[in-house]
């Protein structure tokens, strides 16, 4: 297995050109339809956020589940009067116990959902296309969505990938396989590029900062340290 270092190497090796070349063999365009932000039913055929529930009275739906980085929440935060705990939640990963009395060590942090298990911050048209209430500093994930790099140390989106190219996987989309201008591929892959050294460069972050806590609840660490769910530093 490849180290973090190796893989973040190869990371920032990566060319950009390349990705966008795999991106236009793929293909994609956005329709808007907000599976990717909603919560799922873990039940219907298939794994992830192409599972989106229709019913947005569902009460057995999975939440959506996107990796939120702690510079990724700041820059939310300061471009909205939201506040830590309305953007983010400790990853459920490693978590023992609901939602309102969890315990226990996590190693990153999610996007905040609604009572739905959508994410905060989609919002549905009149249409019933989604939108997104901070589109312009929405995180890397949501960016890139629905590709990822096939690199170690790099997470991809809910759900096995559907197809690929070169070092890019595509995870299930209906936008996939759609015309998509050479200008938006090459914009999608500098941001792909761009995860892919983030993610691994978090990671090495956490590995090192690594630090055990005898405390009680919940404790998550991230690339700055441990905090408390509300993004306190212990």
């Amino acid at each position: 297995m490849e180290s973090l270092e190796s893989e973040l190497d190869r990371a920032r090796d990566l060319a950009i050109d390349d990705l966008a070349d795999a991106i236009e063999s793929i293909g994609f365009e956005c329709t808007r339809c907000g599976a990717c932000c909603k919560g799922y039913d873990p039940d219907s055929d298939g794994d992830g956020e192409e599972n989106a529930a229709d019913d947005a009275d569902a009460t057995d739906r999975e939440p959506h589940t996107a990796t939120v980085f702690p510079d990724e929440i700041r820059d939310i935060e300061a471009a909205t009067d939201y506040d830590w705990r309305d953007m983010a939640r400790p990853m459920p990963y490693g978590l023992n116990g609901d939602a309102g009395d969890q315990s226990g060590e996590t190693f990153e942090w999610a996007l905040q959902t609604d009572a739905c298990g959508d994410c905060t911050f989609y919002e549905e048209r009149d249409d019933g296309t989604g939108s997104c209430s901070v589109h312009d500093d929405r995180p890397l994930i949501c960016q890139t969505y629905p590709f990822s790099v096939a690199l170690g140390g790099t997470s991809q989106p809910m759900g096995e990938a559907v197809d690929g190219e070169g070092m890019v996987r595509a995870h299930e989309c209906e936008g996939l396989g759609r015309d998509i201008s050479r200008e938006e591929a090459e914009e999608l892959a500098a941001a792909l590029k761009e995860r892919a050294v983030s993610e691994i460069e978090e990671a090495i972050s956490v590995r090192e900062n690594y630090e055990p806590k005898d405390v009680d609840g919940v404790v998550v660490h991230d690339s700055e340290g441990q905090k408390r769910p509300d993004g306190e530093v212990l």
